[in-house]
């Protein structure tokens, strides 16, 4: 690893140091904590491309562009340019290039117009791609086999993805997004795609509520997958889950109605969750 690599890694631990993330990641092996630090990464440098308001999209959607480059690049066996980095994870765990590849698809969604009210299908697309993906990296870092560690990906991606938009709301809102899906706003009323103006309708709690509702159905059911006992390192995604369930759950008790703060897990609770995590059998 370069200096200017292992100086990246140090900062990004910095940021990330104190969040739920970074207190799973832990309790990993060293190979494996330094493989979904990569992972993890990687997803920050591309969300970061998807998110910057002060480029033109052009710009954005070339950058996004050359990480796919770059990723063919690596798998091709020439010289990777930014994703070298990952190269180290690509063969110790056999991560999958289609993977990487759907994550940029994701950010590219977000870069090509902002996404405002998308129908059921497409936002299921936009989770499997910014989310489940990265759950199929993860769950091989982990070592878990094919079929369960598919079903928790998909499963887990969903809900945690899930519960980032209803924790993001007013964030989304004020970069002109709004990932609530359209037939859960008509269904409560609302019939704008601004996402200011949805967002500001008290009616919003109806639609929040309902796609709360699945997220919940998702993370019990990736509970489940976990309970079953797969061969794997399961403690990290159990970790993700409870500490995301708990936010999940804080929300939809305060429910979504303007004015809103954003919710979050205290460090002595999230400290409680992960006592809790490493007790289970």
């Amino acid at each position: 690893m370069t200096a200017t690599k292992a100086f990246d890694a140090a900062a990004l631990r910095a940021q990330v140091s104190g969040s739920s993330f970074y207190a799973a990641m832990r309790i990993l092996p060293k190979a494996e904590r330094e493989a979904m630090f990569a992972i993890y990464a990687f997803c920050r440098l591309v969300d970061d491309i998807a998110d910057d308001g002060t480029r033109s999209r052009d710009q954005r959607a070339l950058e996004l562009k050359q990480w796919r480059a770059d990723i063919e690049a690596l798998y091709a066996g020439r010289p990777a340019g930014k994703a070298d980095f990952l190269q180290g994870p690509v063969q110790a765990f056999g991560l999958k290039k289609p993977d990487f590849l759907a994550v940029i698809d994701g950010m590219e969604m977000d870069v090509v117009s902002d996404i405002q009210a998308p129908d059921l299908d497409l936002l299921a697309l936009y989770c499997d791609r910014v989310a489940c993906a990265v759950g199929r990296l993860s769950t091989r870092i982990f070592g878990m086999d094919e079929a369960p560690g598919l079903e928790l990906a998909d499963r887990l991606g969903r809900a945690l993805q899930l519960t980032n938009i209803l924790r993001d709301l007013d964030e989304d809102a004020a970069i002109g997004r709004l990932y609530l899906p359209r037939e859960l706003l008509v269904a409560a009323g609302i019939t704008t795609s601004d996402p200011i103006t949805a967002v500001q309708d008290v009616r919003v709690d109806d639609t929040c509520r309902a796609l709360a509702a699945e997220a919940a159905e998702h993370f019990s059911a990736a509970d489940r997958v976990m309970r079953a006992r797969p061969r794997g390192r399961l403690l990290a995604p159990r970790l993700m889950s409870a500490v995301y369930r708990a936010m999940l759950e804080d929300m939809r008790t305060e429910g979504w109605k303007p004015p809103r703060r954003r919710v979050r897990i205290g460090k002595p609770r999230l400290l409680a969750i992960v006592a809790r995590c490493c007790l289970l059998p």
